[in-house]
């Protein structure tokens, strides 16, 4: 889903700190696009990515860069982090399913060093695929429903109440399942780990709702509307860098 609420944990007020980790990732509710996938990577030209993708950040902070590249021979999204902070959302409008697909092709060149995603201060990655969904909040406790209503309006976005994100982490193991340090909105799901495969490209397939049983199974026993995907990528806590590059990515009903 910190899909910017770290900017608010600045000013020291109680419900900011926590509320960092569930706004960052996602400003997802602005033009819901129809089709049940992104536009392929590779069939972008070289540039900037066109709507309905566009970039979410905090302010104060030095973007991640995205941006369409070709490597060896094939367009793909190059993610480029430097004590930076960004996300590049892409809002969904998309029932899912018990057989739903997620697949992607991506790859690490430069791991954020310093990153331990189990603390605030480490919360940094070098590339991670993130879903959101539409559940319904007035399930939630009344702490968490406060937190979400006041990162609306201090970001003027609606900040999705569940968010699934899958990592090339630094140092956890593949599998590692765990909540955001920030927040419990968001839960991350360990795919790939360390230098095994760096600078390889290395595909994945998720049944999405398989996987968000184990992540929000507390929380629902079925898998809610998809409202959003997001690339993200930071090195803001740690001051490091990454780099990395995304293919194409496609839901299959």
């Amino acid at each position: 889903m910190r899909h910017i609420i770290r900017t608010i944990s600045h000013r020291r007020t109680p419900w900011r700190t926590p509320l960092a980790a569930a706004l960052a990732a996602f400003t997802l509710q602005a033009g819901l696009a129809q089709s049940p996938s992104p536009a392929p990577f590779s069939k972008m030209t070289a540039g900037a990515l066109p709507a309905p993708w566009h970039f979410a950040s905090l302010p104060n902070k030095t973007p991640t860069e995205f941006g369409i590249v070709q490597l060896n021979g094939e367009n793909v999204l190059r993610v480029s982090t430097k004590d930076a902070y960004g996300n590049m959302v892409h809002p969904l409008h998309q029932q899912g399913s018990a057989a739903m697909q997620l697949q992607w092709r991506w790859r690490v060149d430069e791991l954020v060093g310093k990153a331990d995603i189990r603390s605030r201060s480490g919360d940094d990655a070098a590339l991670k695929l993130c879903v959101s969904f539409d559940f319904d909040r007035s399930q939630l406790g009344f702490g968490e429903r406060t937190k979400l209503r006041l990162g609306k309006i201090s970001t003027g976005e609606d900040i999705p109440a569940e968010t699934l994100c899958y990592l090339w982490d630094n140092k956890q193991p593949v599998g590692t399942q765990l909540h955001n340090a920030f927040t419990h909105r968001m839960r991350f799901i360990v795919l790939q780990s360390g230098s095994a495969h760096q600078g390889q490209w290395m595909t994945e397939q998720r049944n999405l709702a398989a996987d968000y049983a184990q992540a929000f199974g507390d929380e629902s026993s079925a898998m809610p509307e998809l409202i959003g995907i997001t690339v993200s990528a930071d090195s803001d806590n740690t001051h490091g860098s990454g780099l990395a590059y995304m293919g194409d990515i496609r839901l299959q009903p």
